[in-house]
């Protein structure tokens, strides 16, 4: 009988069998933070090198050192301290965690468009065993990162080490994101061609990622759109601006990592697309004399300080253009809920802003099996027609309409 085949483990598998060699000295939860930013160094290596080879070949070798023909192809320029090949040479060093700090501030420096985006002083915080960081080294360092022709690679791990974690830890324990089939289905329903999208909940920049692959599928222009979100986790805030920088999406994440609710970074902002996934059934997210009289909640009841299902809708009401469209997920018990969440859903219905309410099938996330409840509210339902993607659309009156689909 023939030898059945062993299936080649793929990078995502390959990453976390050599991460969870370093339990012990790092939780789980961790693992992403130390492989991803790793990642980045090689990503932007293999980058670097060809885009060096470019201008040697050109006749432009007097150049190679400039940063400026490198970031003019959305490359980021290395220093010798930043490069993989320096690293990989000191990897069986006693200081190669220092050394690899070094690096990820040497070209955060070298290139602005990543300023904030990086761990500062991570790696040689965590104590890791030198062995163990060498031997990750290594495994990242025979990832051919030339094949990840859509710029994918991080969003990827990203995503498999949070699932695994979840798997690990059980239901309802790590951090939410959002799969791409879901994100998909929000852009096809919003369509994000042209103007400002906005996340007030962004992770690591899943939706805005995702929104630039529905613009290249359907031959739009990336230009056309500017980014906006906020983060409230640092590292998450740090990864969202990685990943973004990597696909060369220009993104206003605000100052700093922040609390939509209590530190809004974009208070004026009106976007013409809103997508977002925020934390389900989040408690406590107000004390009970706080952000009463926020002008976010104008017009409708002050949200109850239980659950900010409904803080998340108001933020983006608040939030939405005169033509704008919205989409998020929320849990199935925002369609209940108490007499203040009532008055609001009624309220809504009212200012004619729900489109449609799609309750999605159960277990379509690693970290909670709840049923989900996707919203698309519209700030403009009257009669009308626009120009979308160079076709003009004509949208018919649906003002006292309201679709509901339940998918389960």
């Amino acid at each position: 009988m023939a030898k059945k085949q062993q299936k080649e483990k793929s990078i995502e598998e390959t990453l976390w069998e050599s991460a969870n060699k370093l339990r012990g000295s790092v939780e789980p939860s961790e693992y992403k933070h130390v492989v991803l930013s790793l990642i980045f160094l090689k990503y932007a290596y293999d980058r670097f090198v060809e885009r060096r080879n470019e201008l040697i070949a050109d006749g432009k070798g007097a150049f190679v050192d400039q940063p400026v023909f490198y970031n003019a192809k959305n490359i980021f320029y290395l220093n010798e301290i930043s490069r993989w090949d320096y690293l990989m040479e000191n990897a069986k060093q006693n200081d190669i965690a220092i050394k690899i700090d070094a690096a990820l501030a040497q070209v955060e420096k070298d290139n602005p468009s990543l300023k904030g985006a990086l761990p500062s002083n991570y790696y040689s915080g965590l104590g890791l065993d030198r062995t163990k960081l060498a031997s990750l080294l290594d495994v990242i360092g025979k990832i051919d990162t030339q094949k990840d022709k859509e710029h994918d690679l991080i969003g990827r791990v990203y995503e498999y080490f949070l699932g695994k974690f979840a798997i690990a830890e059980g239901k309802g324990k790590g951090e939410y994101y959002t799969p791409k089939t879901i994100v998909n289905l929000i852009a096809e329903m919003i369509q994000p061609y042209r103007g400002k999208i906005y996340d007030p909940c962004c992770g690591s920049g899943g939706m805005f990622v995702q929104s630039m692959k529905f613009i290249e599928a359907h031959h739009g222009n990336k230009k056309d759109i500017s980014v906006y979100g906020q983060e409230y986790t640092n590292t998450t805030y740090k990864l969202a601006k990685m990943n973004l920088a990597i696909r060369g999406i220009a993104c206003n994440l605000g100052e700093r990592a922040a609390d939509t609710f209590h530190d809004d970074q974009h208070k004026d902002l009106k976007a013409d697309f809103i997508m977002a996934n925020p934390p389900f059934n989040q408690k406590s997210w107000r004390a009970e004399n706080e952000l009463t009289n926020d002008p976010r909640w104008q017009g409708y009841d002050v949200p109850p300080t239980s659950n900010a299902n409904y803080g998340w809708i108001l933020n983006i009401v608040s939030k939405l253009s005169a033509n704008g469209m919205a989409g998020f997920l929320l849990a199935n018990g925002a369609l209940s809920g108490d007499s203040t969440e009532l008055n609001i859903r009624r309220q809504l219905l009212k200012n004619h802003l729900v489109e449609a309410i799609v309750i999605l099938p159960r277990n379509m996330f690693y970290s909670t099996d709840i049923s989900v409840t996707l919203w698309i509210l519209a700030g403009n339902r009257k009669a009308r027609t626009v120009e979308q993607n160079g076709e003009l659309v004509k949208y018919r009156n649906r003002e006292d309409e309201a679709l509901f689909i339940d998918l389960r």
